[in-house]
């Protein structure tokens, strides 16, 4: 299924907004950041938020997307709300794509706008909540929703377009085109979602804004959607991991062309909030396993458990304040002084009290993209998109500094 290059230009750059010079001389306020709770669902180890919508107001469950080009919601039964407007292409209505990530699925749906509302924050405290008069979203149909969280409503879109939910919320507020992330695993915790720069303060009066490593986005030539125009980038945001360590060592037999992205859109590393374990191409992934089960030769494998490749006994496993006590897994990414480290909290998974697996996954021999970083390598770890320089900022495990993602104070002070 193709989309024409024309037409998403015409929605991208002549619809971006709806009058919103108009909208904006009605708020005097202007937030210096907003945020999104975020929790994971424990039958689908997906993300989701809660984004509130319509006059009258609801509450809409979103399935939260890294690298989704916008928002969409079911609209199967309609879409009810005295604030919903069509937004037109010329003399005739927009349609775009709505996706469903999770299981590639694509169709056309309608691109409309409604009022969004939102809260505000300081980065320590969320603040008074603030409106979009017309955001820009599409309407997708109802089949579009398998296999994500039971009681959602679509999908929430923070991917490199002019109508991804950061690009309208800096549009529409004026602030910069930054956003971060910090996801929690925890079953009862609340991870968040911070439009706006820093500070991002989290218990431990910790701001974890500070003390980033930085590393350049990288722009995908081509499409990574199901439904799409050739000459149009991914959405998605990918970094350039050039090697992998474990234990300080670098993984051999690692093929460095599979590590670029070729002029096809092929290859390459890219992070996701719909994968919830980081996958790797077969000969990576092969490499990759055989290299840590030889840093653990002292620790007896035991028989995998499905999704993971690689599991061991872990009575005889020790524990530290960031997870399980096992070599660390560095990322390596412009140079050798930069690197995302992997400690054990995100490449271990307590499959039952005996039975610890390293959380990779295989992805296959000839995958589009050969190393998708998944939700649990993200977990109490902050990112920060800073899509105005074209770089990634990130803090590591939050852990080594006595916090986690789950420690933002929701408790509001407007």
């Amino acid at each position: 299924m193709a989309s024409s290059f024309h037409f998403f230009s015409l929605i991208f750059f002549s619809l971006l907004f709806l009058s919103p010079s108009q909208a904006k001389s009605k708020n005097s306020f202007h937030p210096h950041a907003l945020l999104l709770p975020v929790q994971k669902d424990p039958s689908t180890l997906l993300y989701t938020t809660q984004l509130n919508k319509r006059t009258p107001q609801v509450s809409e469950n979103l399935t939260l997307d890294l690298g989704g080009q916008f928002l969409w919601v079911d609209c199967g039964k309609g879409h009810s709300s005295t604030t919903y407007r069509r937004a037109r292409c010329s003399k005739n209505r927009c349609e775009l794509f709505p996706e469903n990530t999770v299981i590639s699925a694509a169709t056309s749906g309608e691109l409309g706008s409604d009022v969004v509302s939102i809260q505000s924050t300081d980065g320590t405290t969320p603040g008074r909540v603030v409106s979009v008069p017309h955001f820009l979203f599409v309407c997708g149909p109802t089949f579009l929703l398998k296999g994500l969280p039971s009681g959602v409503k679509g999908m929430a879109g923070l991917g490199r377009t002019k109508i991804s939910l950061p690009s309208q919320f800096s549009s529409h507020f004026s602030f910069n085109k930054t956003f971060a992330l910090c996801l929690t695993g925890s079953a009862r915790g609340t991870g968040v979602v911070f439009f706006g720069s820093g500070p991002y303060h989290f218990l431990q009066n910790t701001d974890a804004s500070t003390n980033l490593i930085y590393t350049p986005l990288l722009l995908n030539p081509a499409s990574t959607a199901a439904a799409y125009s050739k000459p149009e980038p991914s959405s998605d945001y990918f970094i350039g991991v050039t090697s992998i360590k474990i234990n300080l060592a670098t993984v051999p037999n690692i093929d460095a062309s599979l590590l670029a992205i070729n002029r096809e859109g092929n290859g390459g590393t890219k992070i996701s909030t719909v994968t919830p374990y980081t996958v790797l191409q077969t000969s990576i992934y092969k490499a990759v396993t055989k290299f840590f089960k030889n840093q653990l030769s002292g620790i007896p494998t035991v028989r995998a458990v499905a999704p993971f490749g690689l599991c061991f006994n872990s009575t005889n496993i020790g524990s530290t304040r960031v997870g399980a006590a096992v070599p660390e897994i560095d990322l390596v990414l412009q140079n050798e002084t930069v690197y995302w480290r992997i400690f054990g909290a995100n490449s271990m998974v307590q499959v039952s009290d005996e039975v610890l697996c390293l959380a990779f996954v295989d992805g296959g021999v000839n995958p589009r993209t050969s190393i998708v970083i998944g939700g649990y390598q993200l977990e109490d770890n902050l990112l920060q998109f800073d899509l105005g320089a074209s770089r990634l900022g990130f803090s590591s495990s939050l852990l080594f500094r006595e916090t986690t993602c789950a420690n933002f104070n929701f408790t509001s002070n407007a």
